[in-house]
């Protein structure tokens, strides 16, 4: 009996050294929210692509190509990630510590939600993060559309490794939550 444990056990550990131990990112916002309330915001949904919407990173090697990167993983869910981010970003450039991430719980205790669909967010072989994004900025309660635009931007990824991929998605984010923040009248 204790035989069979043992050859279990080996073949777990042949099979786990052939994979490489995977390196985990998060994006990164350009700092912390500011101590003090302002507006209340509620950030998401976002909608992510499908082809960027899982744990691996995702490279555009071609036009018609995508590598996913088995190794090299977030370190969250990449539409959470993308919503905490926007919301520090927001949260900072309207000066206000009162950001919820989709879902909470009540609306009446936020006055605008932005509701964001990512047509693109990728990297490709080209040395480009792209980012193509229609938000839409809602009041609450009631959900009266305020506002609906569109983002469109590229960053150069300044090295040839993962961590400057995901160095430059952040800066696509900040400037996409910099050009929300300047296309929308946020009233309280």
């Amino acid at each position: 009996m204790w035989k069979n444990y043992f050859v279990l056990g080996l073949c777990v550990l042949l099979v786990s050294c052939g994979e490489p131990t995977p390196t985990f990112y998060q994006l990164s916002s350009d700092g912390y929210l500011p101590s003090k309330a302002g507006i209340s915001l509620g950030i998401g949904p976002i909608v992510v692509p499908e082809y960027a919407n899982r744990r691996n990173i995702v490279i555009e090697t071609s036009e018609n190509r995508l590598e996913v990167v088995l190794s090299h993983r977030w370190a969250g869910a990449l539409d959470q990630s993308i919503a905490r981010v926007l919301g520090n970003n927001l949260g900072r450039s309207l000066s206000t510590n009162q950001v919820q991430i989709y879902p909470w719980q009540r609306d009446r205790e936020i006055d605008y939600q932005i509701a964001v669909n990512l047509t693109e967010f990728i990297a490709r072989d080209d040395g480009f993060a792209y980012i193509e994004a229609v938000w839409r900025v809602y009041s609450l309660p009631g959900s009266k559309l305020v506002s609906t635009h569109s983002f469109v931007a590229k960053e150069a990824i300044h090295s040839r490794d993962y961590e400057a991929v995901v160095k430059a998605k952040s800066r696509l984010l900040s400037r996409f939550a910099k050009s929300i923040s300047e296309k929308t009248s946020f009233h309280r």
